[in-house]
């Protein structure tokens, strides 16, 4: 990967923060300051649940991955999420998600992870497309359904 990547530690969270705040702006997402701050510390902390990737230049980061981890019985294991991808809209275009969908993908393969997910919006058709690329496939018997609690 020509692109430096790092796990995010607490020292990085004035650094992601911005950038996830960015992304629920973009997103239309409905979160304060505070959830956002508390969501991110335990995955920062080293939680077992999932982490944090920032690549870019160490000081200012050009965006950001969350991974959450799960298990399958039908995938025969642990299995992963991506919560969240975000690139500074300014260097989009240039590879830069292909690159980090990659580099995530064989570090998790590596650790025997089973299966990466992820959501994407079907009217996304750039989106549809880089996910394609990147070797996700849609799963037309499945819809992720949500209950909040």
């Amino acid at each position: 990967m020509s692109t430096a990547m790092h796990l995010a530690t607490p020292d990085d969270a004035p650094r992601v923060l911005p950038l996830i705040t960015a992304f629920h702006a973009e997103y239309g997402l409905d979160t304060t300051d505070e959830t956002r701050a508390a969501a991110l510390a335990p995955l920062l902390a080293g939680s077992p649940l999932g982490a944090v990737w920032l690549f870019g230049p160490a000081r200012a980061p050009t965006g950001y991955v969350i991974i959450i981890f799960g298990w399958s019985m039908e995938l025969g294991g642990m299995d992963a999420f991506v919560d969240e991808l975000y690139i500074r809209p300014a260097v989009r275009k240039r590879g830069l998600a292909s690159e980090v969908l990659h580099t995530v993908s064989a570090s998790l393969a590596e650790v025997g992870v089973k299966a990466l997910h992820l959501e994407v919006d079907r009217s996304d058709e750039a989106t549809m497309r880089l996910y394609t690329r990147a070797h996700f496939t849609l799963r037309d018997r499945y819809s992720l359904m949500t209950r909040v609690l």
